[in-house]
């Protein structure tokens, strides 16, 4: 037995992952980003109040809204086919924007130390940002028709 026989060669194929820089760049891109900027900021006013009802709940919207843009900009959503992102999106947008706007007026009614009232501010400026994308994106979408190009184009 030679030396070369007793190696056995894993032949890996090239593993390669597209990135779309484009969306990062389109209005829905910049959407996101602005929405995961006040959920950090909003984030780290309600940590300097130490407020875990509020921390909890931006945290878990930055890490939605993180996991989108990268879903989004990974293009993995071409390759998980199993739902339909487009509507995904769409409901997180509405409950998010439903569920941090009111936190956000709890806060901004209830606020002991300024940093809360700052991190409420920036809640319903998310909020607001949230419709506007849930907008953009359900006018967008299509039910029972045929899918174009000019569909899965972002602008």
């Amino acid at each position: 037995m030679t030396e070369n026989s007793s190696k056995t060669s894993i032949n890996i194929p090239s593993l390669t992952m597209e990135v779309d820089a484009a969306f990062l760049r389109s209005l829905r891109g910049i959407l996101k980003l602005a929405e995961l900027g006040a959920m950090f900021v909003a984030f780290v006013c309600f940590a300097v109040a130490f407020r875990p009802q509020y921390i909890a709940a931006t945290c878990m919207e930055f890490v939605i809204t993180c996991s989108l843009i990268l879903l989004y900009t990974l293009k993995l959503n071409k390759k998980l086919t199993l739902f339909f992102w487009p509507l995904i999106d769409v409901m997180n947008s509405l409950f998010a924007a439903v569920f941090i706007f009111f936190l956000s007026l709890i806060a901004v009614s209830t606020y002991t130390v300024k940093s809360t009232l700052g991190g409420g501010i920036l809640g319903l400026v998310a909020a607001a940002l949230w419709c506007w994308d849930g907008y953009m994106i359900f006018k967008r979408i299509t039910f029972n028709q045929l899918r174009t190009a000019e569909c899965h184009t972002t602008k």
